[in-house]
């Protein structure tokens, strides 16, 4: 399995910009999809980004155009740029890894712990 480990947060004003990280061990991070979540209090989780094994990338719509995902599988990472930060990007942010083996049996999926992503007005 893969162990995953985030890290980048802080706390910062509206309008800055923080690059997330999530480094992979105990296997390749090539063999897996990527998933950025967004958790925030009531254990609420948003998908912000992901991003495919082929590094093909989508986002929802509320940070198109301000995050960016990218991904280094030679070095066992992934990153998340973030730009022009609002005060609603603030949560936890998680990396998810997603592995499917077969089509129609569940994926094996492994999380990291977060990083807290703090916004202010």
């Amino acid at each position: 399995q893969v162990q995953l480990v985030e890290s980048g947060g802080g706390s910062v004003q509206s309008g800055g910009s923080l690059r997330l990280s999530c480094e992979a061990s105990g296997s390749p991070l090539s063999m897996y999809d990527i998933l950025w979540f967004r958790q925030v209090p009531g254990n609420r989780r948003d998908v912000v980004a992901q991003i495919s094994r082929g590094g093909r990338t989508t986002y929802a719509d509320d940070v198109k155009g301000r995050f960016t995902a990218s991904r280094d599988n030679a070095g066992n990472m992934v990153y998340l740029q973030m730009n022009s930060l609002k005060a609603d990007d603030t949560g936890l942010y998680r990396c998810n890894a997603i592995y499917q083996t077969v089509a129609g049996l569940p994926p094996y999926e492994f999380w990291g712990q977060g990083t807290q992503v703090t916004v202010s007005p």
